[in-house]
């Protein structure tokens, strides 16, 4: 699927949420779990931040409607980020998509070795010096979820944890190792 990418809008300011396992409390802006597994808007090897728009939807994403596992929930506050809304269909239309591209099952297309249609179209993004993207939550309905492809790096949006009090722990001492 090869689209027609428009150039990326104003740098605008962000509030979201992640939720991520409790292990990682002292990576909270970490991508590596995304580049070890890969992602709906990621490869294996890229790191990818994952987040929402609503707390909501953070939990019911990092679940997947399956056992509700222990999680650390984190308010992030994005600044200068450059996000393709794909939540908005005259966005979808611009590029030549429908909606359809939000049911792509990715973990299948990957496990038959084929490049699933989003990660072909978040390389056409990244090209065209897109941050990330919003997208529909496939678990909250009306819920929108966030993947950035950069962050905190030159020429990169900006993404703070809003911890405070400093709770979040700052190193993995904070786990005992396991016996």
């Amino acid at each position: 699927m090869q689209v027609s990418i428009p150039e990326p809008n104003a740098a605008t300011d962000w509030i979201l949420w992640r939720a991520y396992v409790p292990r990682w409390s002292y990576l909270p802006l970490s991508g590596d779990g995304a580049a070890r597994y890969g992602g709906r808007w990621n490869q294996i090897g890229q790191p990818c931040l994952y987040a929402a728009c609503e707390m909501s939807t953070a939990w019911a994403e990092y679940n997947q409607g399956l056992t509700q596992h222990p999680a650390l929930i984190a308010l992030l506050e994005v600044s200068g980020a450059r996000f393709f809304d794909l939540t908005e269909p005259e966005n979808l239309g611009a590029i030549g998509l429908t909606a359809s591209v939000h049911e792509t099952a990715w973990r299948l297309e990957s496990a038959a070795g084929r490049v699933p249609p989003t990660h072909r179209l978040a390389a056409q993004l990244q090209a065209a010096k897109w941050d990330g993207v919003v997208y529909p939550s496939f678990m909250s309905p009306g819920g929108r979820c966030v993947a950035l492809w950069q962050w905190n790096e030159a020429d990169a949006p900006r993404v703070e944890v809003v911890d405070p009090e400093r709770r979040l722990p700052r190193t993995p001492d904070s786990w005992p190792s396991r016996r």
